[in-house]
């Protein structure tokens, strides 16, 4: 079998990351390199073709998750008239249901904070979690305040509604957070 381009060889690493970021975000960091691969599509042995380690991975899958994030972010600057609108449907779309249900698609903020807590002070992945939460907070403050109390909010309630899906306590939580962070709520 002949070697891959370097182009087939980015878009294996790209389609590594993407996967990694989605399995990390909805299972956890703890996710076997051998499941990882399988869920890509690829072998295992094309791992170490890529990455140095499975910790180097996580590094380059938390960036990528918060990048998407930004991503995000933006687009609902562009889809509503005022920076305020666009906060407010972002934190709408944030505490529903979809997003509770959604977690490999969703916040990296939620989905990655247990993992992220137990990896090493210095980790690149640590490093990269912590802007990233500095980043969602500022987005998030309104023009008179400070973002982490919203962000907390929206993060504990996130965790809470999807650790009771099931029960009828957990859209009761996704709504009083909602509420909480709605103006005149």
């Amino acid at each position: 079998m002949g070697r891959v381009s370097q182009a087939q060889a980015q878009e294996n690493r790209q389609r590594i990351v993407d996967t990694a970021s989605r399995l990390f975000r909805e299972q956890g960091t703890h996710v076997s390199v051998a499941d990882l691969m399988k869920a890509a599509g690829m072998t295992h042995g094309g791992f170490y073709k890529q990455f140095a380690s499975k910790d180097a991975l996580v590094d380059e899958a938390t960036a990528h998750a918060f990048g998407e994030l930004t991503e995000h972010r933006t687009a609902e600057l562009g889809r509503h008239a005022g920076r305020e609108e666009a906060r407010q449907a972002f934190v709408d779309a944030y505490l529903s249901v979809e997003h509770r249900d959604g977690a490999a698609d969703g916040c990296p903020v939620a989905g990655l904070a247990a993992d992220v807590a137990r990896t090493s002070g210095d980790s690149e992945a640590r490093r990269v979690y912590a802007e990233g939460v500095r980043d969602f907070a500022e987005w998030l403050a309104p023009e008179d305040g400070d973002g982490i109390a919203q962000l907390c909010t929206m993060i504990g309630a996130l965790l809470l509604a999807r650790a009771t899906e099931g029960s009828p306590l957990s859209e009761k939580i996704l709504t009083a957070a909602r509420d909480a962070l709605t103006p005149g709520g």
